[in-house]
């Protein structure tokens, strides 16, 4: 099996923000302690504060899969489901 990677971006609505960065650092604790996470990285961008960068590395489709289900089950499945997602997932 090889590697999944997922880069891109989401866009977190004004009423949502303060939830989402509040829970993103639980987040991405919780996020590094899964099985088969290599990278995972979260970052607001500079210019447009509704924006943050993301980049993950599974080790396989397995752990990448296991990966989304634990998100939607989440607290911050909740927090972001009015998030837009601008995703590009290779491997697998």
């Amino acid at each position: 099996m090889s590697k999944v990677t997922l880069s891109g971006y989401i866009t977190v609505p004004a009423e949502d923000l303060e939830a989402v960065l509040r829970e993103l650092p639980n987040h991405i604790i919780l996020t590094h302690q899964e099985p088969g996470c290599l990278v995972f990285t979260v970052t607001r961008d500079a210019k447009n504060l509704h924006r943050f960068d993301v980049f993950e590395e599974f080790t396989d489709k397995a752990a990448f899969e296991k990966h989304q289900a634990r998100v939607q089950a989440s607290q911050w499945g909740q927090i972001t489901k009015n998030v837009e997602r601008f995703y590009t997932v290779t491997g697998g």
